[in-house]
């Protein structure tokens, strides 16, 4: 492929044209050209894509100037020779199948019953668009392409182990969706948190986004705050090597906004082990907050019957527990 002037009256998009998909586009920079910043120069020639996409691309080695690899700040001059490999955005990602471990609890022509191990993101988003339960799921379901969202009906935090379920087909989804809709889908939850925390009780307290911190949800001011509802029993507490007095709580949500149960137990003052975001700290040797969806139940979208599930903790939380001096 020949090397192709620039000039400011000349427009890209008839080279461009002429290059296949994914083959690297030729520039040789006019002697007419000014010295400037390499990236300042690929955001003029490649006016489509946004500065922050070049500068990735240059910092990932995918823009060459006479044969070497570049830099944002370097300076280009007349004569300079670019060589660009144009990369996908990562969002083109998000739809790919890919080889995902995951555990398969239990399936119908319906559902599947998932167990997410913790540190796998459930749903691709920013900063998160591939390497996701979904791309896992396509890859062993493949019918799901066909599905909203591949099928994914509620999702469980990156950190978070446990049970979701996933609709194999549209009507199922529909159904299922209804059902959390309707409240009638149980999901019941195994946390450790900080403290003291006797008896039961219910919190309902509306959660939304914190203003102050964009990642964190809150119940203090939310923003476009939502009703939540998370009701709490406390199993057993007692006190970790550290000295760190811990309590194992069974949860039981009513609604599934972002963060509710996390939220919720650290509004009142017991926040999940290991959950920085909300207050937590390590113990133990906790490194993500210790909470698992160990139980699921929900009606058959064919049959009608309910059915229900159970999952073991993962093996870090389990290690954990056997750490604890249980006092009752």
């Amino acid at each position: 492929m020949p090397d192709t002037d620039i000039t400011k009256e000349s427009s890209l998009h008839a080279f461009q044209e002429a290059q296949t998909p994914g083959e690297p586009l030729h520039f040789r920079l006019p002697i007419s050209a000014r010295a400037e910043r390499l990236d300042k120069v690929l955001a003029g020639l490649l006016p489509e894509h946004s500065r922050s996409r070049l500068q990735g691309w240059i910092e990932g080695g995918h823009v060459l100037v006479n044969d070497s690899p570049g830099r944002n700040k370097q300076l280009t001059y007349p004569g300079d020779v670019l060589l660009i490999s144009p990369q996908l955005p990562p969002e083109s990602q998000a739809f790919i199948p890919e080889d995902i471990a995951f555990g398969v609890v239990a399936e119908s022509p319906d559902w599947v019953v998932i167990n997410k191990p913790a540190g796998l993101v459930t749903h691709p988003g920013a900063g998160n668009w591939h390497g996701t339960l979904l791309n896992g799921l396509l890859f062993r379901f493949p019918e799901l392409a066909s599905v909203a969202r591949a099928g994914i009906v509620h999702r469980l935090d990156k950190d978070t182990s446990g049970l979701l379920v996933v609709a194999r087909h549209e009507q199922a989804q529909t159904h299922l969706v209804r059902q959390l809709q309707a409240r009638s889908v149980s999901r019941q939850y195994l946390a450790l948190v900080h403290g003291l925390l006797p008896g039961a009780g219910t919190v309902d307290a509306e959660i939304g986004r914190d203003a102050r911190v964009p990642v964190r949800m809150t119940v203090d001011r939310p923003v476009a705050p939502k009703p939540a509802i998370t009701h709490y029993v406390s199993n057993r507490s007692g006190v970790l090597d550290e000295g760190v007095t811990v309590t194992e709580v069974a949860c039981r949500l009513e609604t599934g906004r972002t963060h509710q149960i996390r939220v919720h137990l650290a509004s009142i003052r017991h926040p999940l082990v290991a959950d920085v975001l909300y207050g937590g700290r390590e113990a133990g040797g906790a490194h993500r907050q210790l909470l698992h969806a160990r139980a699921l139940a929900f009606d058959d979208p064919s049959s009608g019957q309910r059915v229900s599930f159970d999952a073991a903790l993962a093996d870090d939380f389990q290690h954990v527990l056997d750490e604890v001096s249980w006092s009752d």
